[in-house]
Protein backbone atom coordinates (compact mmCIF):
# COMPACT_ATOMS: atom_id res chain seq x y z
CA UNK A 1 0.00 0.00 0.00
CA UNK A 2 2.76 2.48 0.98
CA UNK A 3 4.84 1.56 -2.08
CA UNK A 4 1.85 2.14 -4.35
CA UNK A 5 1.17 5.57 -2.77
CA UNK A 6 4.84 6.58 -3.10
CA UNK A 7 4.83 5.48 -6.74
CA UNK A 8 1.71 7.54 -7.50
CA UNK A 9 3.13 10.63 -5.74
CA UNK A 10 6.46 10.27 -7.53
CA UNK A 11 4.69 9.93 -10.88
CA UNK A 12 2.53 12.98 -10.13
CA UNK A 13 5.62 15.02 -9.21
CA UNK A 14 7.34 13.92 -12.41
CA UNK A 15 4.32 14.94 -14.51
CA UNK A 16 4.22 18.34 -12.77
CA UNK A 17 7.96 18.81 -13.36
CA UNK A 18 7.66 18.01 -17.07
CA UNK A 19 4.69 20.36 -17.37
CA UNK A 20 6.54 23.17 -15.57
CA UNK A 21 9.63 22.82 -17.74
CA UNK A 22 7.57 22.78 -20.92
CA UNK A 23 5.89 26.06 -19.94
CA UNK A 24 9.07 28.12 -19.49
CA UNK A 25 9.41 30.93 -21.98
CA UNK A 26 12.09 33.48 -22.67
CA UNK A 27 11.07 36.80 -21.15
CA UNK A 28 11.63 38.91 -24.22
CA UNK A 29 8.99 41.10 -25.72
CA UNK A 30 9.78 41.97 -29.32
CA UNK A 31 9.16 45.65 -29.87
CA UNK A 32 7.48 46.13 -26.49
CA UNK A 33 8.59 48.79 -24.05
CA UNK A 34 10.32 47.52 -20.91
CA UNK A 35 8.41 48.01 -17.64
CA UNK A 36 9.37 50.74 -15.20
CA UNK A 37 11.56 49.76 -12.27
CA UNK A 38 10.41 51.59 -9.14
CA UNK A 39 11.90 51.69 -5.70
CA UNK A 40 13.49 53.85 -3.02
CA UNK A 41 17.08 52.99 -3.95
CA UNK A 42 19.05 51.10 -6.58
CA UNK A 43 22.34 49.24 -6.15
CA UNK A 44 24.46 47.71 -8.90
CA UNK A 45 26.90 45.02 -7.81
CA UNK A 46 29.87 43.38 -9.54
CA UNK A 47 30.54 39.65 -9.98
CA UNK A 48 31.93 39.45 -6.43
CA UNK A 49 28.78 41.00 -4.94
CA UNK A 50 30.44 44.33 -4.11
CA UNK A 51 28.26 47.42 -4.52
CA UNK A 52 29.68 49.46 -7.42
CA UNK A 53 26.92 52.02 -7.93
CA UNK A 54 24.02 53.40 -5.90
CA UNK A 55 21.13 55.70 -6.66
CA UNK A 56 19.44 56.91 -3.50
CA UNK A 57 16.82 59.45 -2.44
CA UNK A 58 17.95 60.89 0.89
CA UNK A 59 15.18 62.54 2.94
CA UNK A 60 15.51 66.14 4.07
CA UNK A 61 16.94 66.90 7.50
CA UNK A 62 15.64 70.38 8.40
CA UNK A 63 17.49 70.40 11.77
CA UNK A 64 20.84 70.10 9.96
CA UNK A 65 19.75 72.32 7.06
CA UNK A 66 19.93 69.54 4.44
CA UNK A 67 17.25 69.46 1.72
CA UNK A 68 15.97 66.23 0.17
CA UNK A 69 18.71 64.91 -2.11
CA UNK A 70 18.92 62.45 -4.98
CA UNK A 71 22.45 60.99 -4.99
CA UNK A 72 24.23 58.85 -7.59
CA UNK A 73 27.50 57.24 -6.49
CA UNK A 74 29.93 55.33 -8.71
CA UNK A 75 32.19 53.22 -6.52
CA UNK A 76 35.65 51.86 -7.36
CA UNK A 77 36.81 48.28 -6.75
CA UNK A 78 38.16 49.29 -3.31
CA UNK A 79 34.72 50.48 -2.15
CA UNK A 80 35.46 54.20 -2.46
CA UNK A 81 32.84 56.42 -4.13
CA UNK A 82 34.88 58.15 -6.85
CA UNK A 83 32.02 59.91 -8.62
CA UNK A 84 29.10 61.57 -6.85
CA UNK A 85 26.31 63.46 -8.55
CA UNK A 86 23.63 65.05 -6.38
CA UNK A 87 20.59 67.21 -6.92
CA UNK A 88 18.42 69.09 -4.44
CA UNK A 89 15.60 71.61 -4.62
CA UNK A 90 18.10 74.48 -4.66
CA UNK A 91 20.85 73.11 -6.90
CA UNK A 92 23.25 70.32 -7.70
CA UNK A 93 26.79 69.08 -7.11
CA UNK A 94 29.40 66.92 -8.80
CA UNK A 95 32.27 65.32 -6.94
CA UNK A 96 35.18 63.50 -8.59
CA UNK A 97 37.62 61.65 -6.34
CA UNK A 98 41.24 60.89 -7.06
CA UNK A 99 43.26 57.82 -6.12
CA UNK A 100 43.62 58.85 -2.48
CA UNK A 101 41.71 61.04 -0.01
CA UNK A 102 41.33 63.96 -0.06
CA UNK A 103 42.32 64.32 -3.74
CA UNK A 104 39.35 65.47 -5.78
CA UNK A 105 37.23 68.05 -7.52
CA UNK A 106 33.96 69.39 -6.20
CA UNK A 107 31.65 71.53 -8.33
CA UNK A 108 28.53 73.05 -6.83
CA UNK A 109 25.65 75.17 -8.04
CA UNK A 110 23.31 75.95 -5.13
CA UNK A 111 20.90 78.79 -4.93
CA UNK A 112 22.39 81.67 -6.88
CA UNK A 113 26.03 80.71 -6.28
CA UNK A 114 28.54 78.41 -7.93
CA UNK A 115 31.97 77.13 -6.94
CA UNK A 116 34.71 74.71 -7.91
CA UNK A 117 37.03 73.29 -5.27
CA UNK A 118 40.23 71.43 -6.18
CA UNK A 119 42.01 69.43 -3.48
CA UNK A 120 45.36 67.65 -3.86
CA UNK A 121 46.63 64.64 -1.90
CA UNK A 122 48.28 66.92 0.71
CA UNK A 123 44.92 68.55 1.48
CA UNK A 124 45.83 71.84 -0.20
CA UNK A 125 42.63 73.42 -1.57
CA UNK A 126 42.02 75.93 -4.32
CA UNK A 127 38.49 77.33 -4.49
CA UNK A 128 37.14 79.20 -7.51
CA UNK A 129 34.03 81.36 -7.25
CA UNK A 130 32.86 83.74 -9.95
Amino acid sequence: MKAKLLFVLTLANFVLLVFSLSQTRVAAAAGAQAPVLRGRALEIVDDQGRVRSTLTVIPADPRAGYPETVLLRLIDSKGRPSVKIATTEDGSALGLGGESDPTGISMMARGTGTSIKLTNKDGHEQIYKP
